[in-house]
Formats: structure tokens, C-alpha cells, sequence
């Protein structure tokens, strides 16, 4: 009886978490190995969207430990459609206020970040799309960074 109970509150709880997050369409972290991004190491993420009528909003997701040295974080972006069409883009993730003060949810001394990067934004092709981040520190090698995310997820008016 006791292991049947057990079993019920896990299934509940994982029900619970999985409603949660209803509007995420696609999430992946990938590991920097060492923690030390080499500026020669691009990570990549690859995602399918079948539907192309809903509007969607695109994250970064920066997960480092308080050994990064920066208060910011400068990637290059590229990025693929099904039809093999690229674009390319330049951002800047600020993980630190100008105090020093690390922004986004830390636990210990790791701090998870997220970036919106494209908000509302219709995928015009059904398929596989493609992403890729370099870091773009001026640093060969790019210390703390533990993992790198991607999350698309349906916009907040389009559910």
C-alpha cells in the first residue's frame, strides 16, 4: 500500500511539472566541457516546428559558475531553415548588474540566465532548424560557462 502511495504522488507531481511548462515547443542545454568554451567550439541545437501559424519566443539559456570573469556574455548566432536559408546575429547576454551582482536564479554558485532572443516569431517552414552559438568574448578560451541553452516555447498570446 505504501509503495502504491508513493508511486501516485510521483505521477502527480511529475503531471504537475509537466503542465507547467506547456508552452515550451523545444529545450535543450548542451555541456561546455570543462567549463571552458573554446571560441573554435561551436554548440549546436536542432529543432523541429510542424506548426507554422503560431507565433513562438526564442530564448538563450546561460547556465555559469561565479568564476566566469565577465559581467556579459557576446555571442554569434547562426541559424538555419528547413529551406537552408542562414541568418546571423550578434547578441549580448548581460549576466551581472553594474555592481557586480549576478542577475537570473542562482543556486550555490551556479547562475542560470535567460535571454529572450526572437519574441513573436512565426516560423514560416515546416521542418528541422538549425542553431548555433560561438562565443564572441575576444578570449580563446572562455572560462565558467557550464552550459549553453535554447528554448522555443508558443508566445504567451498566441496559446
Amino acid at each position: 500500500m505504501r509503495k502504491l502511495i508513493v508511486l501516485l504522488l510521483a505521477v502527480a507531481v511529475l503531471a504537475g511539472l509537466s503542465s507547467c511548462d506547456g508552452r515550451k515547443v523545444y529545450e535543450e542545454y548542451v555541456e561546455v566541457e570543462d567549463y571552458t568554451w573554446n571560441s573554435s567550439s561551436p554548440l549546436r541545437y536542432e529543432f523541429e516546428i510542424t506548426d507554422t501559424t503560431a507565433l513562438h519566443d526564442v530564448y538563450i539559456n546561460v547556465r555559469h559558475a561565479n568564476q566566469y570573469p565577465y559581467s556579459n556574455l557576446w555571442l554569434f548566432i547562426d541559424s538555419w531553415a528547413p529551406s537552408g536559408q542562414k541568418a546571423v546575429d550578434t547578441i549580448e547576454c548581460v549576466l551581472a548588474d553594474e555592481h557586480g551582482k549576478w542577475q537570473g536564479s542562482g543556486l550555490g554558485d551556479i547562475w542560470d540566465k535567460q535571454i529572450l532572443w526572437k519574441k513573436n516569431v512565426r516560423f514560416a517552414i515546416p521542418g528541422k532548424y538549425h542553431v548555433e552559438y560561438n562565443q564572441a568574448m575576444r578570449v580563446e578560451n572562455l572560462v565558467g560557462i557550464m552550459d549553453m541553452g535554447l528554448r522555443v516555447e508558443l508566445a504567451e498570446n498566441d496559446e
